[in-house]
């Protein structure tokens, strides 16, 4: 079992994944007698032949309400052929097979509820499996074994290897994830094992369709015709998982089912590195004398092991994330739509960026230092993290690669990467936790630029937030101005879209129009986008540019307009706005004129990982050239209104724990390079904010009277935060609160 566990750590890592998901036994009626099975019954014992459309909702409305990602159909096999009654059923409701009206059923879940199906029809022919592809993200049929005599199989027409190898090479053809398997213990022996795993290898070499293989142990059941058989060994169920970590192909997943066993750890130290469909609601009809395990346990003999235990889709990262390939157009949204950033299902959380609702507990405030080591006895490989986290703690610089590790976190390890983060924070800023009392000012909403992310600039009305097109006038932006510094603003931040008729020449208006309303308030405005766009409808160069916005009044440039740092993203998001190399170039040059500004990044939308670490790579290396950043400043993409979002061609927004580790990791990635992270209470959420003050934040950003960015992609946030409601957040934490300027000096505060 060791060499089964090392192939598995080298393939997988540490991570062990689990789907939530309800169960709807669409029929129980079945035309195969397999000797070992209490699902199949006859329709005499059934109230009727099917499931309604409306009885499958109401099951999958309870799923989606408990935070399910998939709906797994179990269903006898072609049971018409068999039962003048399903036939009569099917007949009455106007469908021509099971399989027809299982597409049916599929759609109406996918549909009506969002939730993915997986269909787990049986042994069908390729026409069947093409018409499930657009209503299930995935597919499955259990192999069970190759020997084509077996008592357990008499009278069962669909058992046969043939069809099910058939039906296997089929779903490959069709580019269909495809989930299959064996039984141990229904009269096979371990070389016959070993014979149908090679055979599932061997398609899955041919077509890389079949992402993971269950490997189930016979129960024996009274009412059976097995019920009398022993039950399958335990070691000789052991030295078959292992057997098959061995024979399959490292990428292909393995499984084994959790509630028919006693010992979880043996499972995991066999080498398996996924748990299988686990419910909250509805048990496994299949062995419905065996529930569930509860999550809570899984995750404690997961974590005994040293290993992470994290929610999947119905399809695995490597398909969910090459969607093109493996997903038919219909379902490629709903399952972006569940997706994290690794293409993992997102957490069982009720929070996103921008919503009312709280935060889970990841780094309890009160007791942070709950992180790594946790490896205990019998534990496998050494975590990824903690390997990581030992080199930054020991001087190291982490780069690209090592970050992408980082943000790969779960579950203890997040502990541990933002106690090393907090850590960093302590010793480059001191425990005071900073906030500056500010306005912004968005002078337009309307934009040349077509920014799918952004649900500001003006479009078609969206949640009743956008309203109508605007443009301030100087008098307005000088009202407003004296307003705020009335109110104690040390700094107006000056943002707004491209509009058609703006030359270079506005923004200087929009300074002098400052200037008269307060010598002396420090104007932070204008994007990378503005400057460079202003620049070049003038025929200016930038440095020229930026020299006669300075003169008149501009102080520092904020670092809104970087989105993601990387081009393949930016063709997506923002294809005609500045690209990667534009925004670095026109912070670099407002660098050496003397200007400061900050860093930003939009995450949660369609990128991955491995974009994240690159925008870090990139601002820390121009950092490094300049030393002109003051601030990192993680920004949650707001999906709610957002025209992308709408599209369906983005997800939600991060998951909480993608966006505390982001604020972790950056603190990290810059040690030593910028001083301060800031944690945006307008895309967040108050609640939030406690836990990323420990997770490496000092700051918490504005006040912000009239934030409307953010609340027109749909936050419930963004109007205004008085420093009395930054003191109450913080007093818990015991850490002091004191108000800043734009560049970090300190402001008085009344006694």
């Amino acid at each position: 079992m060791a060499a089964a566990r090392a192939r598995r750590d080298a393939a997988h890592g540490n991570r062990t994944t689990f789907s939530p998901k309800v169960f709807v036994p669409l029929t129980e009626a079945c035309r195969d007698r397999c000797g070992y099975c209490t699902f199949a019954k006859p329709p005499a014992r059934l109230a009727a032949p099917y499931l309604s459309i409306d009885e499958v909702l109401a099951i999958a409305r309870r799923g989606a309400a408990a935070g399910c990602h998939e709906v797994l159909f179990t269903l006898g096999e072609r049971p018409e052929e068999r039962y003048p009654a399903a036939r009569a059923w099917l007949d009455e409701h106007g469908y021509a097979s099971t399989v027809d009206y299982l597409v049916a059923a599929a759609a109406a879940v996918r549909d009506e509820t969002g939730l993915l199906p997986h269909a787990n029809a049986g042994a069908l022919r390729p026409d069947e499996l093409a018409a499930l592809r657009p209503v299930a993200a995935s597919q499955g049929m259990m192999l069970e074994t190759l020997v084509a005599d077996l008592p357990a199989h008499r009278n069962s027409p669909d058992k046969t290897p043939e069809r099910r190898l058939a039906t296997l090479e089929a779903a490959g053809e069709l580019a269909i994830p495809f989930t299959t398997g064996i039984l141990v213990g229904i009269g096979e022996g371990f070389a016959d094992r070993v014979a149908a795993l090679a055979a599932i290898a061997a398609a899955h070499e041919r077509h890389g369709h079949v992402q993971e293989v269950i490997v189930q142990n016979f129960l024996p059941k009274p009412g059976t015709a097995m019920h009398a058989a022993p039950a399958a060994d335990a070691e000789d169920y052991l030295r078959t998982i292992a057997a098959a970590r061995l024979v399959l192909p490292a990428a292909v997943h393995l499984q084994a089912p959790p509630n028919l066993s006693d010992d979880f750890g043996r499972l995991l130290d066999a080498g398996i590195d996924d748990w299988g469909g686990v419910s909250p609601l509805t048990p496994d009809h299949v062995n419905p004398e065996r529930p569930w395990p509860a999550i809570d346990a899984l995750r404690a003999a997961t974590e005994a092991r040293g290993r992470t235990l994290a929610p999947r889709l119905t399809v695995y990262p490597e398909y969910a994330t090459d969607a093109e390939r493996w997903l038919d157009p219909a379902m490629r949204f709903p399952v972006l739509d569940h997706s994290d950033a690794a293409g993992l299902g997102r957490d069982l959380e009720a929070w996103y960026s921008g919503g009312d609702a709280p935060p889970p507990l990841l780094v309890d405030p009160a007791d942070p230092g709950k992180g790594l080591p946790f490896p205990g006895p019998g534990a496998s490989a050494a975590s990824a993290v903690a390997e990581v986290l030992a080199g930054v703690v020991a001087g190291q610089e982490a780069g690209e690669e090592e970050l992408v590790t980082l943000f790969s976190a779960r579950g203890p390890e997040v502990r541990a990467v933002a106690e090393v983060a907090d850590e960093i924070r302590r010793r480059e800023v001191g425990d005071a936790v900073t906030f500056i009392v500010n306005r912004n000012i968005n002078y337009t909403n309307v934009c040349t630029f077509k920014c799918r992310f952004c649900a500001f600039s003006k479009g078609p009305l969206s949640l009743n937030l956008r309203g109508e097109p605007y443009l301030l006038g100087v008098e307005e932006i000088s009202r407003r101005v004296a307003e705020a510094e009335e109110r104690g603003a040390t700094e107006v931040c000056l943002q707004g879209g491209i509009h058609p008729k703006f030359d270079g020449d506005y923004y200087l208006e929009v300074i002098r129009a400052v200037r008269a309303a307060s010598p002396s308030i420090h104007i932070h405005g204008f994007t990378a986008l503005e400057v460079t766009e202003g620049a070049r409808r003038l025929g200016e160069p930038l440095d020229s540019y930026l020299r006669r916005l300075m003169d008149a009044g501009l102080k520092t440039l904020p670092g809104t307009a970087a989105e993601i740092l990387d081009d393949e993203v930016r063709a997506v998001l923002c294809p005609d706005k500045i690209s990667t190399e534009e925004w670095l170039e026109a912070h670099r040059t407002a660098h050496l004129v003397g200007l400061r500004s900050n860093v930003t990044i939009m995450f949660g939308a369609v990128e991955r990982p491995v974009h994240w670490a690159r925008h870090l790579v990139r601002t820390r290396a121009l950092q490094r050239e300049t030393g002109g950043f003051t601030e990192f400043v993680p920004l949650p993409f707001v999906h709610m209104a957002t025209p992308i979002y709408l599209q369906k061609r983005a997800r939600r927004g991060p998951t909480f724990r993608e966006a505390l580790l982001v604020h972790a990791v950056g603190r990290i990635a810059y040690a030593g390079a910028i001083p301060n992270v800031q944690a945006s209470w307008v895309k967040l959420g108050p609640d939030a904010i406690p836990q990323l003050l420990t997770a490496g934040c000092n700051d918490l950003g504005g006040t912000l009277m009239d934030e409307n960015i953010s609340r027109a992609a749909g936050a419930t946030h963004g109007q205004l935060m008085e420093p009395d409601d930054f003191r109450r957040i913080v007093e818990p934490l015991g850490r002091p609160v004191e108000q800043r300027t734009t560049l970090y000096g300190r402001v008085a505060l009344p006694a």
